[in-house]
């Protein structure tokens, strides 16, 4: 017998550990504090949910998901001793807390790592005469210092196929009592929730997807059917993603965050699709299959980077002045910037714990290029509010969009009224979520950050006035940025 330790996989299926299973296994999860301690307000209870139903798969299969808390190593030890388990199997992490905790575990016991976050392990392309730990830039550490350079070479690695779970036979029969953490209204056994105090109303009101791998697998099979073929011509699509949320994205990035669906499982339907495709379709199922690899291009800058969430990927040679300023920065959270695409995604955001790709990056350049704030700032705070929180995408794309990471363009700036003129022109996207909006005409929503001031209280008193004017905001930007990037 062996212990199968569940960690970001919450899932009972594509679990790359059983692939060469040859004994019984007993499903374990630890609830570490120094790993998932760090779990947003908005994951926890999706998490929890997430758990509370691989507990349910495996009692229906006669065996148990067992729940410890405590330090990983010392609670794995202490199990291995009560069961008389052989030896340990579990999916590498690679976010510092996770490769602490495993670290750990494999300097005093038995264990078996396998690769399950990714579909190419970050350390397959990784240059093996440089160190991961040395000093220096990025591109001193590995080969590729381009998404382009890497995105080639990561097309050219094997991509295995989906594990399948474990049949009854291969559990052992058990029974836990120990009951399923992160649920609504826990807070015991000294769990903290960031934002303890306000964030329970919040999550009460918050709508969760279902946390199941069945639904997560029905998402990924609706999306085959109606999206993936179309992918690139809808994704930026806001209109449509007003009148149907899932027809114009996958809506997969929550169960992907919380393991509830299994990277290779993704990759079979990407890949089958892309067998049949021709002219655009091929195109829409490439471009799906290419966010794919940029998802692993993130985790395999958080491998030769393992502090992607708190410093620059790429040297700076002047340090970046960032502005301090709490209020802008509580507009910005509230959604009440005085920009209705910025303030609509912000929104949704509080709403939903979940962003549409196009405002999250326009609401995330806003942040840091015309208010000229910290992208930790921003990270952070996506990282509380997010369902579909990812350790790596996250502050991967943060950096991207504030010109500390690998974006090929020195200073990036979105343009917050340029992009509701292309993607939101008639302010449907804007309307859903800023109902103060909801009576203006479409061209004074679309320019609203730049008419002048009486017009905008006439035609609207109780929407906030723009809080950095939109030329000042850009022109600081850049000027401060290129200086900083000696550009």
């Amino acid at each position: 017998m062996e212990l199968l330790w569940h960690r970001r996989d919450r899932r009972p299926t594509d679990l790359a550990a059983l692939r060469t299973l040859d004994d019984t296994i007993l499903p374990v999860v630890v609830i570490d504090p120094a790993v998932e301690g760090r779990l947003g307000s908005r994951q926890r209870p999706f998490v929890g949910r997430a758990l509370e139903a691989l507990r349910g798969w495996y009692r229906d299969r006669g065996s148990d998901l067992v729940i410890r808390h405590g330090s990983a190593v010392e609670e794995l030890e202490a199990l291995l001793e009560e069961t008389g388990a052989d030896g340990i199997r579990y999916a590498t992490g690679y976010t510092p807390a996770r490769r602490a905790q495993q670290d750990a575990v494999e300097e005093r016991l038995e264990a078996t790592a396998s690769c399950d976050t990714v579909l190419v392990p970050p350390e397959a392309l990784v240059d093996p005469t440089s160190s991961t730990a040395a000093a220096g830039a990025p591109e001193d550490r590995s080969p590729y210092g381009t998404y382009s350079q890497f995105y080639r070479a990561w097309q050219r690695e094997t991509k295995p196929g989906p594990v399948a779970p474990p049949e009854p036979d291969d559990l052992v029969s058990w029974k836990d009592d120990q009951p399923v953490p992160f649920l609504e209204g826990d807070h015991e056994d000294g769990r903290e929730r960031a934002n303890a105090d306000d964030d329970d109303e919040v999550i009460a009101d918050l709508p969760l997807p279902e946390a199941t791998h069945t639904a997560a697998r029905d998402r990924l099979e609706a999306f085959r059917t109606n999206g993936l073929e179309t992918y690139a011509n809808t994704r930026d699509d806001l209109p449509a993603a007003v009148k149907d949320p899932t027809a114009a994205v996958s809506r997969l990035s929550p169960y992907l965050a919380v393991g509830l669906l299994g990277i290779r499982d993704v990759w079979a339907v990407v890949a089958e699709a892309y067998v049949d495709a021709t002219g655009d379709t091929e195109r829409n199922v490439e471009k799906f299959g290419s966010e794919l690899a940029w998802r692993e291009w993130a985790y395999h800058q958080l491998f030769v980077h393992p502090d992607l969430e708190t410093e620059p990927y790429k040297a700076i040679p002047n340090e970046i002045p960032w502005r301090d300023d709490p209020e802008a920065l509580e507009a910005w959270t509230r959604g009440e910037t005085g920009y209705p695409l910025v303030d609509a995604g912000m929104r949704q955001l509080e709403a939903e714990g979940y962003i549409h790709n196009r405002p999250r990056q326009v609401v995330a350049s806003f942040l840091t290029k015309h208010v000229l704030l910290d992208w930790r700032l921003g990270e952070a705070h996506f990282r509380d509010r997010l369902l579909d929180y990812d350790p790596a995408t996250n502050p991967a794309s943060w950096q991207w969009i504030a010109s500390t990471g690998t974006d090929s363009v020195a200073v990036r700036i979105f343009d917050p009224v340029s992009q509701c003129s292309k993607y939101d022109p008639h302010g449907q996207f804007v309307r859903a979520y800023v109902p103060e909006l909801a009576e203006v005409p479409d061209e004074a929503i679309v320019e609203w950050p730049t008419l002048p001031a009486e017009r905008r209280h006439e035609l609207a008193p109780a929407y906030p006035d723009p809080i950095v004017g939109r030329n000042e905001g850009y022109g600081r930007a850049k000027a401060v940025l290129e200086e900083a990037l000696e550009r």
